[in-house]
């Protein structure tokens, strides 16, 4: 392996392409448009998911029963998982399972379920609890604190005149 063979195909400071800005560019004439047709012309513009007048995949598949949209994203995490990843006496909250690689990504609330033994003292705070989970949490001398999701924000509205 050479020296330049490990560069190839960097290009950090690559030029913007000048397009219709005559022969000599050599983007000039169609300007990387080709000959005729729909996508030559100025103005075309299609529908994202068209599929050149076949019927899109979207339409195609069956759809059934109802998706929310607007349906709260419910993280779940079991008792065991806090027995092997916490020491007694710490907190566990939406930050430290984070921050110890529990949970990723994105989700609106987090519950904890109660499959496992808690055997040691923690104070667990999150969105929502199963009663088992409640139950075993005070059983070993820990508490449980509910993190209230408060309502959406909104936006202030200019005074009137």
């Amino acid at each position: 392996m050479m020296l330049h063979d490990v560069n190839e195909g960097i290009h950090k400071n690559k030029k913007r392409k000048r397009i219709g800005r005559g022969p000599g560019s050599g983007q000039g004439k169609t300007a990387g448009r080709g000959h005729k047709g729909q996508r030559s012309r100025a103005g075309f513009s299609r529908q994202p998911g068209f599929q050149g007048g076949t019927m899109p995949v979207a339409r195609r598949i069956p759809k059934r029963g109802f998706n929310n949209r607007w349906a709260k994203d419910v993280k779940a995490i079991n008792l065991s998982l806090l027995e092997d990843r916490f020491e007694a006496g710490e907190v566990v909250s939406v930050e430290t399972l984070r921050e110890k690689g529990v949970v990723k990504g994105r989700f609106d609330l987090l519950k904890v379920l109660g499959e496992g033994e808690l055997t040691k003292k923690l104070t667990v705070k999150a969105h929502r609890f199963s009663k088992s989970a409640q139950e075993k949490i005070e059983k070993a001398g820990g508490s449980v604190e509910v993190i209230e999701v408060g309502p959406a924000k909104k936006t202030e509205e200019a005074p009137s005149a």
